[in-house]
């Protein structure tokens, strides 16, 4: 609710007809009953290109799990790869935050792995957590280290 209050259901009910579509109906009811959120819906084809072209209309994506990790890399990639990209599933008590690449134990030690997306990820818990200050902080940092051509 802090965000922009944009919320966006990514889903295939056209095909899935009975999961995505009661998933579709369900995003649609929360958003206006019980969040009182004006949302969109999107078949997840018609996301993927949306959200190439128009990134900028999207805030919160609402989907399935194989719709959220297809889109999630792709949206990495116009953020600048899956090396900056930090994810988060969040609930009203729980949150998980972890980089949308997940990890890469082969190459531990190897001074081969940018930490950025996982530092990202510190900061939306610390957002998450309502440590404000800290997380802009964070942000700040690492917009700075970025600007200056590091990655």
């Amino acid at each position: 609710m802090r965000r922009r209050r944009k919320v966006t259901s990514v889903h295939k009910a056209n095909v899935l007809r009975v999961t995505d579509g009661l998933f579709r109906d369900t995003c649609r009811e929360v958003a206006a009953v019980t969040l009182r959120l004006p949302s969109t819906s999107y078949m997840w084809d018609a996301a993927a290109m949306h959200l190439i072209k128009r990134p900028h209309e999207f805030d919160v994506i609402v989907t399935t799990n194989m719709f959220g990790d297809i889109l999630s890399d792709e949206a990495a990639q116009i953020g600048g790869g899956l090396g900056l990209a930090a994810g988060a599933n969040v609930g009203d008590r729980y949150g998980l935050f972890e980089p949308i690449h997940g990890c890469v134990p082969s190459k531990a030690g190897m001074n081969m792995v940018n930490p950025t997306s996982m530092i990202l990820c510190a900061k939306m818990m610390l957002d998450w957590l309502g440590e404000t200050d800290a997380a802009r902080r964070i942000e700040e940092a690492v917009f700075k280290v970025l600007s200056k051509g590091r990655s």
